[in-house]
């Protein structure tokens, strides 16, 4: 009998690390992704998330459902979400060092299991549309990404404070003669921000490095 997948227990490295920086080679993955700008307390964002969990979850209830499995499938618990992070171009021309929330561009995401195809995707695009109608569902997209060699750390703590970890990892980077590629960043969501206080958030930070020289 296949047992059901589970990230927390059996991709620790990826989503479990430990509060101070370490380097990882992230694989390609398949994702769900929608993107957005501006200020991540708004309405436009968390109503990105929802339409992102909504496509997320409809595909695994689509799949387990299915009578012929694809390859390689095993039932799993839905990864967490994701956010990519930058600031706007035009931001980026005058930028000081602190950033304005009303400034940021995001791609959010969810990761999906290997067996997951854009084919697949797209019949449950069309599900979804018909159960719980959403004019962002539309800008949902499936594609393959991978990030390569990167540093990553687990933040505790408001997201606020995140430039303090990303520092650290900065600093790791340095010690171990490699160069941050870009101030793009990745962070992964361990916490539920809408039932646990702040000071308790759980993310892991994550971005790109190359060795110097």
């Amino acid at each position: 009998m296949t047992t059901k997948h589970e990230w927390r227990k059996h991709e620790k490295s990826l989503y479990l690390p430990k509060s101070k920086p370490q380097l990882i080679d992230v694989p390609a993955f398949n994702f769900i992704t929608i993107s957005g700008a501006g200020n991540p307390n708004s309405e436009g964002f968390s109503d990105r998330v929802t339409a992102l969990y909504s496509l997320a979850y409809g595909l695994k209830m689509h799949l387990k459902k299915l009578a012929s499995k694809p390859e390689g499938y095993v039932d799993f618990t839905v990864y967490p979400l994701e956010g990519v992070w930058d600031i706007s171009e035009e931001a980026k021309k005058t930028f000081t060092g602190v950033i304005n929330k009303d400034d940021l561009v995001y791609s959010l995401m969810i990761r999906q299991p290997d067996f997951t195809s854009e084919a697949l995707f797209l019949d449950v695009k069309k599900e979804v549309e018909i159960k719980k109608p959403s004019p962002l569902l539309s800008s949902v997209s499936f594609h393959t990404h991978t990030e390569g060699s990167c540093i990553q750390m687990l933040h505790l703590g408001p997201f606020d404070d995140e430039p303090q970890s990303l520092s650290q990892m900065e600093k790791f980077a340095d010690e171990h003669q490699l160069l941050r590629v870009s101030k793009i960043h990745r962070e992964i969501y361990l916490s539920d921000a809408r039932r646990v206080s702040p000071d308790k958030y759980k993310t892991v930070l994550r971005f790109n490095v190359k060795p110097k020289g």
